[in-house]
């Protein structure tokens, strides 16, 4: 999951912010103690966007030791004035597969900037996704497999070195000033690092850019929810005094149906951002069949949804598969993103995980 660079291949120094980062982008200034950039949804995530691809590019970097003035990595972060604290080693291969950024107040100061504007993260932990080159194509592809065959990441190591660091940042800033952010195996990574603080009621900002949604544990459950149904029927038709149907759910977990409808009242606020391509096969089934977006919603007590989940889908943005998959799709000038509004299926499985509890 993912590509060379995470978008769509090219070499590492093709990959200078200047060249191929997002354009008219303004350098945080004085103005932003009136009115911040970080409050505006689109700056958000072009900033977060580049932070993962300073992941990739600080891989890059190691492999073609750049070091120092040669090192292009550090042009992802430096225009919207953060610094890199820490990266994140796997122990397998020694590669770089995220980094930990904070707020830097020192290359604020030189311009200007008294304050860490309204809204701006005071740390960020980027994971990036599968760099398919020698040094690191055997342990991405490990773990690609890993989720493809579990649909599960907690077993790598770059789990468990993901949740750590981000614990020690939230330790340090408080979880309301941390956000971690990913793309394709990355968004995997995040999202389970997420799921997991989330099931400890410890909620974080969390940005999933083309989050992989294909394993064969959800084929093969897609085949169970199909005998499901057809042993509903049966039973439906046996028994007209059924009132209640339970069904085997993940892991053992019995789920009635009125069981989960009281689930949902119950469920805790964790809202992870998600960025589609209808176009990306990877990501597509966070989205129905016929391309309709689709987010996970609840009534609130004043009657209005309130979702539990974002799902921005792009309009009009790249269709061949590489592209589609990119990550520069998402700090691009010109994208269109809409947000969905209708119930995700797979988004909901994914947080109904931590709160079902197990048989």
């Amino acid at each position: 999951m993912g590509s060379s660079g995470g978008v769509g291949g090219g070499k590492p120094p093709a990959w200078e912010f200047h060249a191929t980062g997002p354009r008219n982008l303004s350098n945080p200034s004085w103005r932003d103690l009136i009115r911040s950039n970080w409050k505006n949804p689109n700056y958000r995530r072009i900033a977060i966007s580049c932070f993962v691809q300073a992941a990739y590019v600080l891989e890059f970097d190691r492999q073609e030791n750049r070091t120092g003035s040669t090192a292009i990595a550090p042009n992802w972060w430096k225009p919207f004035k953060y610094k890199l604290v820490c990266p994140l080693l796997d122990s397998r291969d020694g590669s770089i597969y995220g980094a930990l950024l904070e707020w830097d107040q020192l290359a604020a100061l030189s311009d200007l900037i008294m304050l860490r504007p309204n809204g701006a993260p005071k740390a960020v932990l980027a994971l990036r996704g599968t760099v398919l080159k020698q040094l690191t194509v055997a342990r991405d592809l490990e773990d690609d497999l890993r989720f493809f065959a579990q649909e599960s990441l907690r077993g790598s190591v770059r789990y468990a070195g993901a949740l750590e660091l981000l614990q020690s940042a939230i330790n340090k800033h408080g979880s309301n000033n941390v956000c971690i952010a990913g793309h394709s195996l990355g968004a995997g990574f995040a999202m389970q690092v997420g799921k997991t603080l989330a099931k400890d009621g410890v909620f974080v900002e969390c940005h999933l850019f083309n989050p992989p949604s294909v394993s064969l544990g959800m084929g093969l459950r897609k085949l169970q929810e199909k005998a499901d149904k057809v042993l509903k029927r049966y039973i439906s038709g046996s028994s007209s005094n059924a009132s209640e149907i339970s069904r085997p759910g993940d892991k053992g977990e019995i789920v009635s149906e009125i069981g989960e409808e009281k689930l949902i009242k119950e469920v805790k606020r964790w809202v992870p951002n998600l960025y589609i391509n209808n176009s990306d096969y990877i990501c597509c089934f966070y989205v129905d069949r016929s391309g309709v977006a689709t987010v996970t919603t609840e009534k609130r007590g004043d009657g209005h949804a309130q979702a539990r989940a974002k799902v921005f889908v792009i309009a009009k943005g790249p269709q061949k598969f590489l592209k589609a998959h990119g990550l520069q799709q998402w700090w691009s000038d010109d994208s269109e993103l809409h947000l969905a509004v209708h119930d995700s299926k797979l988004m909901y499985r994914h947080l109904k995980s931590l709160y079902v509890k197990q048989a």
